[in-house]
């Protein structure tokens, strides 16, 4: 029970104060004209005044409550490591059993790992906790942790004495690889520059060299010894176009408290600077700018056109030196140069002695070594003079039969062009049915894939792979139609695209490919395939871990499969011959950036509520009470400051001044003032 007198003002306190004013004056006055009744009088004012005032005796029925600790656990992947999560087990427990042992409450909290790679978010766990309980009851928060912390803006109002116990020991170090500079993309064939650096922290060894592996798409590393604490500008070369999936590696030193950071992924797009195309040309014809204004239309490509505008059989006596400005560079673009296009297109050529066997033969060799050469052929391949019937006949798709077959037909996509990339979903590229072609070169004994056919079912458009390189064979001069919208036209722009780009070997357009797309945590696995089948998938996680997937078919020749990867890291993925790998977040979560324990972050919190750090490698801290204002943290203690937090049961509230005492005493002090000042 606990009692306070407490004033209930029956008029406002500016008019009490008047009232008292004037009583003092009125006062003076009577005690300056010697009037004898004038205490008497002035006892009356201030018991009239002090009733006004509404003097009561509150008594309170309180009941104590318990004092509040936040033990906040660290059970993030950091904490992990080493015996950290059996020391952090036993800390809380202890200092709950410690605590509890002085009649405070716990409260625990337990803190994992940050959605998305945003760390350990020590605050908001403390923040809402905090949150949840009287701000009036707290007397101390722990945090039992490596002090490694994400979050600390979100640092909330501390009431009562902050304090760090954490898990680190004197002998933890940690080595770390970093990648400071890495473009998102770069240039196929030239060379870039990535900035990496290896930094030891902690009671680290001393290394000044350490092993570094690097690898390309998941293939053997090459291993290179390079200096730590500083930075090592590494020269690269990206092998191919698409997506490359850079690994750097530094093994595990002896000690080391993880690996996990040992690991940097970079993922550069390689892209082409410029298409080098070499157009040769034979006979003019309706559609014989077609090539050219496609290739022209695209700024990336740079294109070289070759192209017979007078045959050497034509004699009209003119002037060889009035025929061009130059003589055009054949030794030059066949012999010397040839290995610097990316793709010869041949469009209505045909032998004519311009361009002898040897450069042929030169062409057959390039597209060996990984060249490619792509044929728009018309009458004259079906004829004596046909380019089959050079050296190039060990490269050209099939064989004409001379036939030419000037009819009306509907291009149409066999079975396998619609799994094929070049070809698949090629029908949604345009509204309407395709306008029909007017002729087609019959051809025989077709090798690599027929991806379309034309008149009497024969085949119309042929692809194959030749040594390394590639070959494409459109029986057909006829696709200007398309462009020109006959009939409705055709997605002629899109079917020469994808076919200029297979024949670069461009990633996306390969008919035999794995790979994967990103989405934070999620990958979509895709598996494209011109069979009808394809293996499972298996998945192997950043720490070894397997898991196979069933691959099902969305689309013709397109295979797909979701799964979301528990770790941050690289995957590899493998699907019969077929393999890719894919990094999902960096290589080295957030977590593992920082790893030897330290209250450094913490430090302000702490020091402004007057907390302590400790290490449990010296024991856990016994806790001690301490008053509010005071150092909560010495030699092996910590302090909580209690509170002296209650809850009223009840309130009784006695007036000291009821109104019938009052105007008794009123009426007596009245009465006496007179009675004295009538005996003078």
């Amino acid at each position: 029970m606990t009692s306070v007198i407490v004033f209930d003002p029956v008029l406002p306190i500016w008019l009490i104060a008047s009232l008292a004013g004037m009583a003092l004056a009125a006062l003076a006055l009577a005690a300056w004209r010697g009037l004898s009744g004038w205490a008497l009088r002035g006892l009356g004012a201030a018991l009239i005044l002090a009733a006004l005032m509404g003097p009561g005796l509150s008594r309170e029925d309180r009941e104590d409550l318990t004092d509040i600790a936040i033990i906040v656990e660290d059970a993030s992947a950091s904490q992990q490591l080493a015996d950290r999560a059996a020391m952090t087990s036993e800390a809380a427990e202890t200092l709950e059993a410690r605590l509890e042992a002085r009649g405070v409450e716990v409260r625990r909290v337990r803190v994992d790992d940050g959605a998305e790679n945003s760390g350990t978010q020590l605050m908001t766990a403390l923040s809402d906790a905090l949150a949840s309980e009287p701000q009036g009851r707290i007397a101390g928060m722990f945090l039992v942790s490596d002090g490694r912390l994400h979050d600390i803006e979100r640092a909330p109002g501390l009431p009562a004495p902050l304090h760090l116990v954490h898990t680190g020991r004197e002998t933890d170090w940690d080595r770390r690889l970093i990648v400071e500079g890495a473009p998102a993309f770069a240039i196929l064939d030239e060379e870039i520059t990535l900035t990496l650096r290896i930094e030891d922290s902690g009671a680290a060894p001393g290394d000044t060299e350490v092993p570094l592996d690097i690898s390309v798409d998941g293939e053997t590393p090459q291993r290179y010894t390079v200096p730590v604490g500083r930075p090592i500008e590494l020269p690269l070369a990206l092998p191919h176009g698409g997506r490359n999936v850079l690994e750097f590696v530094t093994p595990e030193g002896e000690g080391e408290l993880t690996a996990r950071n040992n690991t940097a992924l970079v993922q550069i797009n390689g892209v082409r600077d410029r298409l080098r195309v070499l157009l040769v040309s034979g006979e003019p014809h309706a559609g014989g700018r077609t090539w050219r204004n496609l290739l022209k239309s695209d700024s990336a490509v740079d294109l070289v056109h070759f192209t017979i505008l007078r045959p050497p059989e034509k004699q009209d006596g003119v002037p060889v030196d009035e025929l061009s400005l130059i003589a055009f560079p054949t030794r030059e673009l066949f012999l010397e140069k040839i290995d610097d296009f990316d793709l010869i297109i041949f469009d209505r050529y045909k032998r004519r002695g311009i361009l002898p066997a040897l450069y042929l033969q030169n062409v057959v060799e390039y597209v060996e070594k990984g060249g490619a050469v792509l044929f728009a052929a018309g009458p004259d391949f079906a004829g004596a003079n046909s380019l089959y019937r050079s050296p190039l006949e060990a490269i050209v798709p099939a064989r004409p039969t001379a036939r030419v077959m000037s009819e009306a037909y509907s291009p149409e996509i066999t079975d396998l062009g619609e799994r094929h990339p070049v070809t698949s979903g090629l029908r949604d590229m345009h509204d309407g049915p395709w306008g029909r072609w007017l002729r087609q070169i019959e051809v025989g004994e077709p090798a690599g894939d027929v991806l379309m056919s034309g008149a009497e079912d024969a085949p119309l458009l042929m692809l194959d792979r030749v040594g390394e390189g590639r070959v494409s064979l459109l029986a057909s001069d006829h696709a200007w139609l398309w462009n020109r919208g006959y009939e409705g036209g055709g997605p002629q722009l899109e079917l020469l695209r994808r076919l200029a780009h297979w024949m670069m070997k461009e990633p996306e357009l390969e008919e035999e490919a794995l790979y994967a797309e990103a989405t934070g945590q999620t990958m979509r696995i895709i598996r494209r395939s011109l069979e009808e089948e394809v293996e499972d998938v298996t998945v192997t996680g950043p720490g070894g871990s397997e898991v196979t997937l069933p691959l099902e078919e969305v689309s013709p020749g397109r295979f797909e499969a979701i799964y979301a990867g528990p770790e941050i890291g690289l995957y590899r993925l493998t699907s019969g011959d077929q393999s890719a790998v894919i990094g999902l977040g960096p290589a080295a979560p957030l977590e593992f950036e920082r790893t030897i324990a330290s209250g450094e972050a913490l430090a302000p919190l702490i020091d402004a509520t007057g907390g302590g750090v400790r290490a449990l490698e010296e024991g856990v801290p016994a806790i001690r009470e301490v008053r509010e204002g005071r150092p909560a943290a010495g030699r092996g203690w910590l302090g909580i400051t209690p509170r002296g937090a209650y809850v009223t049961q009840s309130v009784t509230l006695t007036p000291l001044l009821p109104a019938w005492l009052v105007l008794a005493l009123i009426a007596a002090m009245v009465t006496g003032a007179w009675l004295r000042e009538g005996r003078r």
